[in-house]
């Protein structure tokens, strides 16, 4: 049943994800499956699927904020769009078919491994870690199998991509600014390879009386998507006041919590 208290949970989710992706210039993957998986739970979903909703759902709400992201990007120029195009076959592929690879493991496995890549995540935000650049954009055969292997992590723990694909590029002599602009545009074929997938592989899944759609939650996706988006212009002015550099390590220390909190619920 589709309560008060799970449409104000879903608000209040949504809500901190926009600040946070406003503010900190962080997709909202780390936060929305973690918190899912504790609101599916409180509802009394069947444990079985609970992660793989958490992650079709998450990867919905990415549709939305990525062409938000990637759309503010290019107006200033900060998209590469020769690298974008030799990557996004590579991601929508490798994107695609992780989803099915996700759909039948167990919500345990799932969990340790999103647990384990937060740890990657939180751990490269406190140290504030950036690779060296070390050589030119490299051929379309590596930028399409760098995408192949991005899409299929970024699917896996229902992500944009940006963690992996900002490293990836300026590690190619990639500026800072267009690394992440074009990591935005790339977040775009993820979630909506992701999202077809997890539909797909969860059709049977789906229950239009408890508002599913395969492995997504239409009223989590709904919620989350409208606040996230709507709230996240709070984050960027906050940006201009707060002390990033230590709300990233809060923030950190935030995304491991939550992940070893979510992995408990499992054991």
């Amino acid at each position: 049943m589709l309560g008060f208290e799970s449409i104000l949970l879903y608000i209040l989710l949504g809500c901190f994800v926009g600040v946070a992706a406003g503010l900190l210039g962080v997709g909202g993957g780390g936060i929305i499956v973690p918190s899912l998986t504790g609101i599916f739970l409180m509802q009394g979903m069947e444990q079985e699927n609970i992660m793989h909703m958490a992650l079709g759902t998450s990867m919905a709400t990415i549709v939305i904020t990525s062409v938000s992201s990637f759309r503010a990007h290019n107006k200033k120029g900060g998209v590469l769009w020769n690298v974008f195009k030799m990557m996004a076959p590579g991601i929508i592929i490798g994107t695609f078919l992780a989803t099915f690879l996700a759909s039948i493991l167990s919500s345990f496995y799932l969990a340790v491994f999103f647990s384990i890549f937060m740890a990657y995540v939180s751990i490269q935000m406190f140290l504030n870690k950036k690779p060296k650049p070390s050589r030119k954009l490299a051929s379309s055969k590596t930028q399409f199998s760098a995408g192949t292997i991005i899409g299929a992590i970024s699917a896996m723990v229902s992500i944009g991509g940006g963690s992996l694909t900002v490293p990836y590029l300026l590690w190619q002599n990639v500026e800072l600014k267009k690394a992440i602009g074009t990591s935005a545009a790339i977040g775009f074929p993820i979630a909506v390879s992701g999202t077809l997938g997890y539909i797909i592989n969860g059709w049977s899944n789906t229950d239009l009386t408890h508002y599913t759609l395969g492995f997504v939650s239409l009223p989590a996706f709904f919620f989350i998507a409208i606040c996230s988006y709507l709230t996240a212009p709070i984050g960027v002015k906050l940006a201009h006041t707060l002390p990033v550099g230590i709300v990233k390590k809060i923030f950190a220390l935030l995304l491991i919590s939550l992940s070893l909190k979510m992995l408990f619920s499992f054991i």
